[in-house]
């Protein structure tokens, strides 16, 4: 069995900034020669998420729709009072959609569905350099 641990980074915008992250994704697989087992991928921090999605324009648009819909960025949030840094909207929508994925590997590629990528959501107010952990086991 190989276990192998690699970190990509992504430059973001910010303001439910969604970025196609599969193709990097990809690359760390075929690096690692892992042939069948899965991988793991991970975001720390509160403020961002990964998820599956059809990344095209219009299914891109109607995700961050649904996010805004779910967790306004001009309500109220206790978060910001404490802190004073306006991006409370963004933990409790990281906290839905959750930072991390697990995805089988099978014969050296993910199985992923035919219109389904990996993509990085960041709610943060501000750009940020994201890193995001893979952890890849498998034989």
């Amino acid at each position: 069995m190989t276990l192998k641990n690699s970190r990509i980074s992504v430059k973001t915008t910010g303001r439910t900034d969604l970025i196609d992250i599969t193709g990097q994704i990809v690359e760390e697989l075929v690096n690692s020669s892992v042939m069948n087992g899965f991988i793991n991928i991970f975001v720390p921090g509160s403020t961002a998420s990964v998820t599956t999605i059809e990344f095209e324009s219009g299914v891109v648009n109607d995700l961050r729709n649904a996010i805004e819909r779910m967790a306004p960025e001009d309500l109220y949030y206790e978060h910001n009072e404490r802190w004073g840094d306006g991006n409370g909207y963004s933990h409790v929508r990281a906290a839905i959609i959750g930072p991390s994925l697990q995805i089988p590997v099978i014969e050296g590629e993910m199985a992923l569905g035919a219109w389904q990528q990996i993509v990085l959501l960041d709610f943060d107010n501000k750009p940020r350099e994201r890193h995001i952990i893979l952890q890849i086991f498998g034989e």
